[in-house]
């Protein structure tokens, strides 16, 4: 159970805080909801407090976890899928989807890893954003960093060349 005033992550939109929890009457019967605002895009969510947990609302990342998250951005020994692009956009969506800082580590580096290959397409580059986006907030958040920093170790991992 979240209080007012906690940060929680949603699944694909990132961090939030939860703004208030309010009692809604649908179809005849009450139901309490977090109301939560994204840090990233100022969207405001309404989330279920009986399903919070089902729909992926979780706590923050701990800062003894964003190691596993830098382990798995580095590590590059990796096979990337050589589907097609639409079957790997699908398959990088559920894993954001998921709400896993882990799977959203893994999205990014396999992106970063491909785009090294071949052109990425417009999803694909719009994905990779997100996912480092969703990153880059939640571990700043975390380890109370300015995200630009956090976005400096993250872009050291995969130099442009």
């Amino acid at each position: 159970m979240f209080k007012i005033g906690d940060l929680a992550v949603y699944p694909a939109q990132g961090v939030g805080v939860i703004e208030a929890i309010e009692t809604k009457e649908i179809m005849g019967s009450e139901h309490l909801f977090y109301i939560m605002k994204i840090l990233g895009n100022s969207m405001t969510i309404m989330i279920p407090t009986d399903s919070a947990k089902s729909v992926g609302l979780r706590e923050v990342i701990s800062e003894e976890e964003i190691p596993r998250v830098y382990e798995i951005l580095n590590d590059k020994d990796v096979s990337i899928d050589k589907q097609t692009w639409n079957k790997r956009y699908k398959e990088y969506l559920e894993k954001i989807k998921t709400g896993s800082a882990f799977e959203v580590a893994r999205v990014l580096r396999d992106l970063f890893m491909l785009k090294y290959d071949k052109d990425l397409s417009f999803g694909e580059r719009k994905m990779m954003d997100i996912a480092k986006g969703l990153l880059i907030k939640e571990i700043s958040i975390a380890t109370h960093d300015e995200e630009v920093k956090i976005e400096q170790s993250i872009n050291a991992i995969f130099p442009v060349h």
